[in-house]
């Protein structure tokens, strides 16, 4: 055995029916899994899928072997898993993963989970158990990891032989797991990258995960510390580590991680990334932005995007650092300042501050001085400070931008997506699309995914993400505000909430946003931010009817206003005014009048989607005003009109006879649209998936 193998095998299980054991002419022999922390086993959801429904009821149906001896397990995560207990799948999409609780084995070894996407070409080892021979025996054999394609991470010249599934991949540069054998193909093999179980943050049960990853860095930390434990996965690390290499070594990182793990974890991958762009910018250049996204979902996975960082400007002579080891200990000080404004001191951060303190002499000077800011109690701030705050005083990390886009003589009519993120309204990173489309009846389910994936990065702790969907004008009177991120049968939670509820859900105009701004509609957008906010009519019949207080805005007028009539009117109202309607604008009079205060440069509009005769249009119009009065400047929009969609929501839920006071806002849309974005002129390309390799 090599020395990673020697590691390897206490940590690697025998996957059976219970009882089976070693005995090859026992039960029937699933796979392979191995320990990534005490008491908890990952392997391949397919292998486990052979135990049939009591697998999935979460029975403990597993038969779990090992060095340690023999018990049973139970499935307690799964992605993909089946929609019953009953039911049988005949394929197994990425990640393919399962984490099995296995009570009785709290004292077995573990691997050591890498906090990296994995880096290709990469020497690795593939583990697990087989019986190629006929016996049942453990099977290593060592090949090369070549790229991904979709899902897979590829492996040459070593491919999972049968019973291999849900063993581990080890990149033998490193020292660590990187991946989970899967399948094989015809001339190659196929492992799940290691990065993938983040997917399981986000199955229903899914915050377990974080209990998992934090035991597992508890127990490489306890072994690293343990005169008796042996030879571990840190002193093997250690051995990897060339004697000139700069970062992080293994050992700070076993012992960062470590202290990591007696944190609250983040509340999502946007929480981490703000600290890791914070850092970024601090240490490679101001105006850094990330192009690729990264799905971290613990602190550890920040510092895997930091503690191999370079500079080559900076590699000699007197301004020569170890980037690094700069980046980490800058993050680890961001952390444990940002937590300690959230939840308050505790022994944990203490903890975190004591280690960052006696290791940050090595860093730059520059950098030490601002971690001793961040960890001081109450440290002077100044206008010039806002990159020592965390993240979380900061807001969102970013917005979430969608395009949708009608496909050019698409019969049916079909409709263009693009997804991406936005930072501080100007810089924007791309992250999923489709210009082949769907049609407009898919949108709502097609988008979710994306949208859910968009929304983890762009949130940061508190601060949620806005979501500016920007469309062709047939589709205006699309629900949007309505749609949730969760399929219709999810037990209720926060992702069950329509998202018009708990975040800001704007349109943008399509057409618009393609060419550069026009005079007006600046001059509008700055008439709107510095407010007040004044209500005028989209229609002029609907002036009429408010005017003379003749009831229905619908009722038959002397004359309709043409498109160029309503330009003019509207093109004359004061700056700060916003058009407002008491129906839909996606077709007909509304889109016309709608048309026609675009070309005038109007920014904001308020108006109802639904198509249904409305017979409080009056009333419409007057709290409508009173809406915008109340809000004074464009951003005060926001807050007021989330607040209205909660309680609409919650009307619905009382008695049907009985009308409240927030009936008028019913099916209430906003168009929001300042010309300070970038434009976005370039066709939508896609499918395209601009994430780390695993995703």
């Amino acid at each position: 055995m090599s020395a990673l193998d020697a590691l390897v095998r206490p940590a690697l299980v025998r996957i059976a029916a219970p009882g089976g054991g070693y005995d090859p002419h026992g039960d029937p022999f699933w796979g392979t899994g191995f320990f990534i922390a005490p008491g908890w086993v990952l392997t391949c959801a397919h292998v486990v899928a052979k135990g049939g429904s009591a697998v999935w009821r979460k029975e403990p149906a597993v038969g779990i072997t090992w060095e340690g001896g023999q018990t049973t397990g139970r499935v307690v995560l799964a992605k993909p898993r089946p929609a019953t207990p009953e039911e049988t799948r005949t394929f197994w999409d990425f990640p393919d993963l399962a984490l099995v609780r296995v009570e009785d084995a709290r004292d077995a070894a573990c691997v050591r989970l890498s906090e990296r996407p994995p880096t290709t070409p990469a020497r690795v080892s593939l583990h697990g158990w087989s019986r190629q021979t006929g016996e049942v025996a453990v099977r290593d054999v060592e090949g090369q990891a070549n790229g991904f394609s979709g899902g897979a991470l590829l492996l040459q010249w070593a491919v999972p032989v049968e019973g291999c599934s849900g063993g581990p991949v080890v990149d033998l540069g490193r020292g660590a797991v990187i991946g989970v054998n899967k399948g094989r193909g015809q001339n190659e093999g196929a492992a799940v990258p290691l990065t993938s179980l983040r997917e399981l943050h986000d199955v229903p049960g899914g915050e377990v995960l974080h209990e998992v990853l934090r035991a597992h860095d508890r127990h490489h930390l306890a072994r690293h510390r343990s005169f008796g434990s042996g030879r571990t996965w840190t002193d093997a690390q250690t051995e990897l580590w060339p004697a000139t290499a700069r970062g992080v070594s293994p050992v700070r990182r076993v012992q960062l991680y470590g202290r990591f793990a007696e944190l609250p974890p983040p509340s999502g991958p946007g929480e981490v990334m703000a600290l890791v762009d914070a850092v970024k910018r601090r240490v490679l250049h101001p105006e850094y932005q990330a192009v690729l996204e990264t799905d971290a979902r613990t602190w550890r996975d920040g510092v895997g995007l930091l503690h191999e960082l370079h500079a080559p400007r900076r590699e000699h002579g007197p301004e020569a650092t170890d980037l690094g080891l700069d980046a980490v200990l800058l993050y680890a000080a961001k952390v444990a300042r940002h937590l300690t404004e959230r939840y308050g001191p505790g022994p944990g951060i203490d903890g975190l501050t004591g280690w960052i303190a006696d290791e940050s002499g090595g860093a730059h000077v520059a950098v030490r001085e601002e971690i001793a800011a961040l960890l001081d109690p109450a440290p002077a701030r100044g206008d010039d400070d806002a990159e020592a705050l965390a993240a979380g005083e900061r807001g969102a990390r970013a917005d979430v931008r969608v395009e949708i886009d009608a496909v050019p003589y698409s019969s049916p009519r079909r409709y263009a997506w693009r997804v991406m993120l936005l930072f501080d309204g100007r810089t924007v990173s791309p992250l999923r699309g489709d210009d082949g489309g769907v049609p407009r009846d898919r949108l709502r389910e097609t988008l979710r995914g994306p949208l859910a994936d968009a929304l983890r990065l762009g949130d940061s702790g508190d601060h949620l993400a806005a979501i500016e969907v920007v469309l062709p004008r047939e589709l205006f009177d699309e629900p949007l505000d309505t749609w949730r991120l969760s399929p219709d049968d999810e037990p209720f939670g926060e992702r069950s909430l329509p998202l018009g509820q708990r975040r800001t859900v704007v349109i943008r105009d399509r057409h618009r946003s393609r060419h550069p701004p026009s005079p007006e509609w600046r001059k509008r957008w700055r008439g709107s931010e510095s407010g007040p906010l004044r209500a005028v009519p989209l229609r002029a019949e609907v002036l009429a009817a408010v005017g003379d207080g003749e009831g229905d805005a619908h009722a038959p007028h002397r004359r309709k206003e043409s498109r160029m009539s309503a330009y003019e009117r509207l093109d004359a109202v004061a700056d700060g005014s916003v058009p407002v309607y008491c129906g839909p604008v996606a077709g007909g009079d509304g889109q016309r009048a709608m048309e026609a205060a675009l070309a005038a440069g109007h920014p904001i509009v308020l108006w109802r989607r639904s198509a249904r005769d409305h017979e409080d249009c009056a009333e419409f119009h007057e709290r409508a005003g009173e809406l915008l009065a109340a809000a004074a400047g464009a951003e005060g929009l926001h807050r007021p009109v989330r607040t209205l969609r909660r309680m609409r929501a919650a009307d619905t839920e009382g008695d049907p006879r009985e009308r409240s006071d927030h009936a008028w806002a019913e099916d209430l849309a906003v168009l929001y649209d300042p010309p300070d974005r970038p434009p976005y002129d370039a066709p939508l390309q896609g499918p395209a998936l601009l994430t780390e390799p695993d995703r």
